[in-house]
């Protein structure tokens, strides 16, 4: 009778993996195979949504700048200045019943070159970077870099970068210290080891055969990007590259279960709620998909959420609907539900100390909802009501997804924070929703492949509501 009561009442959180057969186990790492191939051509904001446009328009996606007229079942995207994207596919419901939106961001921890960077000291050419987002500076040394992004000549030609990935390719790295000499570097506190203005990319060493010449490392790495590219120096200051990893997303563990790579915050939630998107047909709700950038610096910029962009898109959808009149922008968006698709930081038994086992999130045991996310106080936090945690529960439950609720650490150790309070202050129901991880905002993250499956089940369930 006892243990009848506690199988009833009490709630427990189940290793998702002794919930599945072979059959279920085989589809999700099929997917999961599917998402590491996307991500390793997809490493960047630009590279994501480059990307994606291909994978859109392959399942019949066309811009909305294509349509004079919408109408239900129209599939379609908006790029912002291809480093971000909105997808949508009508609904049958009329759009002032609410829009059913899923948002992730597609950027990540990364190091970008500055506007000057080249130089050389002692016959070794260098790169002068600024980092971009919450890193461990110490992490970002030692380690194989690749080179990405775009340089914009002031004629308005435009190159694409991409230089560390192929097997053939030369990568980079960033230099520090050898134990035998770091006494004075291993006194300082773990933050200050290494500071941001030595994270400098060693990219050369041999010198230009010109006599004259008084940087000849420097003039000779010069020389080879511009017969490669047909750039000069001054090219630098309108680019924008980024330095990332150089890792190929691989699985992990003996048993294959999780994923490590670089950039899964939250480009696992992007992709998860994209793959989610191309299986839908028919909606009733009209469905977006928001892939932002500038999330790791405050979703800032007309990229950023912050912007009116995603405004724009919206406004665009309801003027070629033909049904566009006052204040039905901010209607639409008071009606709305949204799952902020970002993800959560997994529970680590190695430390321990800085979460509230009860109020974690674990590594496949499946998606994490976070009714907030703030610092201390719930500081910057949207918090969901009750009524929304709710209504998600009844979906996750009714279609047998496996769910944890959580929060990010303990109360006064840190915090952070979503896109979820810009979609909230607009006045949509907003709950954030996404995949657990290990090592968040490291060079190589971890994830588990059955949580990235749930993600992907509960963006489809959501959005089919």
């Amino acid at each position: 009778m006892e243990e009848s009561l506690e199988k009833n009442l009490f709630m427990k959180k189940e290793n998702g993996w002794e919930t599945v057969d072979e059959s279920k186990k085989e589809e999700i790492f099929k997917f999961s195979n599917g998402y590491m191939n996307f991500l390793n051509k997809a490493k960047t904001e630009r590279e994501f949504i480059q990307e994606t446009i291909k994978l859109a328009r392959e399942n019949g996606y066309k811009d909305i700048m294509e349509f004079q007229k919408l109408q239900s079942g129209d599939k379609i995207y908006f790029i912002n200045r291809e480093k971000s994207m909105y997808l949508a596919i009508i609904g049958t419901e009329s759009i002032e019943s609410g829009l059913h939106i899923i948002g992730s961001h597609v950027d990540s921890p990364r190091l970008d070159l500055k506007p000057n960077p080249l130089y050389e000291d002692t016959d070794m050419a260098y790169l002068k970077t600024h980092y971009y987002g919450g890193i461990k500076k110490y992490q970002w040394t030692t380690i194989p870099l690749s080179l990405h992004g775009v340089i914009v000549k002031s004629n308005g030609e435009k190159i694409t970068v991409n230089i560390g990935e192929d097997d053939n390719d030369p990568i980079f790295t960033i230099t520090d210290l050898l134990p035998h000499l770091a006494q004075e570097q291993m006194e300082k506190k773990l933050k200050n080891g290494i500071d941001g203005e030595d994270l400098n990319l060693l990219v050369g060493s041999i010198p230009y055969k010109d006599e004259k010449a008084k940087e000849k490392v420097k003039l000779n790495i010069l020389n080879i990007l511009n017969q490669k590219y047909g750039i000069t120096e001054a090219d630098f200051q309108s680019s924008e590259l980024e330095i990332i990893p150089a890792f190929k997303a691989r699985s992990l563990g003996f048993d294959s279960s999780m994923v490590a790579a670089y950039g899964q915050d939250d480009k696992v939630c992007a992709y998860t709620s994209l793959a989610a998107m191309m299986t839908l047909q028919n909606v009733k709700n009209t469905a977006v998909c928001i892939l932002s950038d500038k999330e790791e610096i405050g979703s800032m910029g007309n990229t950023g959420m912050e912007s009116h962009m995603f405004d724009f898109f919206i406004s665009e959808i309801l003027n070629k609907l033909e049904i566009n009149k006052p204040n039905l922008l901010d209607k639409v968006f008071c009606f709305s539900k949204m799952l902020s698709s970002d993800v959560d930081a997994g529970y680590d038994p190695i430390y321990a100390s800085v979460s509230d086992k009860l109020n974690a999130g674990f590594l496949g045991k499946g998606i994490s909802l976070n009714k907030y996310t703030g610092a201390r106080g719930k500081s910057g936090a949207s918090d969901a009501n009750a009524e929304y945690v709710a209504w998600i529960r009844n979906i996750l439950e009714r279609n047998d997804i496996k769910y944890q609720i959580a929060e990010l650490g303990k109360v006064d150790i840190g915090g952070g924070g979503t896109i979820a309070y810009i979609l909230a202050n607009k006045g949509a129901d907003v709950i954030d929703c996404g995949v657990p991880v290990l090592s968040m905002h490291a060079p190589y993250e971890v994830t588990s492949k059955f949580d990235i499956y749930s993600a992907f089940e509960t963006y489809k369930t959501f959005w089919m509501e």
